[in-house]
């Protein structure tokens, strides 16, 4: 089994709270950017989806904090997609700090909506074609 997908995020000042800790919606904007770069890695740019009028939203986010991240620490976080639907992308993502200590775990669905309708759509073939053929 491989690796799932990662990418390391330096905790600043700016992501704290007043001890120091990260802040808990930091979290949902760390696994943001790993479904990002994941998408990315992939040659699927977000901003090209949206002049198609398509995007990923996030239906569900279930998240389980297990310890904290603090200010100054390396931590990694992974993107692993879990189940695909037509219309969806369900995730297991988690952030660890530099000691491998595991600090969140989070299942994340996103759905692929229509932007001009605002309503659900299939994942678009070529966006598919490529994911499925890297993961």
């Amino acid at each position: 089994m491989s690796e799932p997908f990662s990418i390391n995020i330096r905790v600043y000042y700016e992501d704290t709270d007043a001890g120091g800790i990260v802040y808990n919606a930091n979290y949902i904007k760390y696994i943001e950017r790993a479904r990002t770069e994941w998408l990315r890695s992939f040659g699927v740019e977000q901003d090209i989806l949206l002049e198609r009028n398509v995007a990923f939203v996030v239906k569900h986010i279930d998240i389980d904090f297990r310890r904290p991240a603090k200010f100054n620490e390396l931590l990694k976080v992974t993107c692993e997609p879990t189940k695909f639907g037509g219309a969806s992308i369900v995730f297991t993502q988690h952030v660890y700090n530099q000691n491998g200590d595991e600090l969140i775990e989070a299942k994340v669905k996103l759905a692929c909506i229509d932007l001009k309708e605002f309503s659900p759509m299939l994942i678009p073939d070529y966006v598919k074609e490529v994911i499925k053929s890297g993961s």
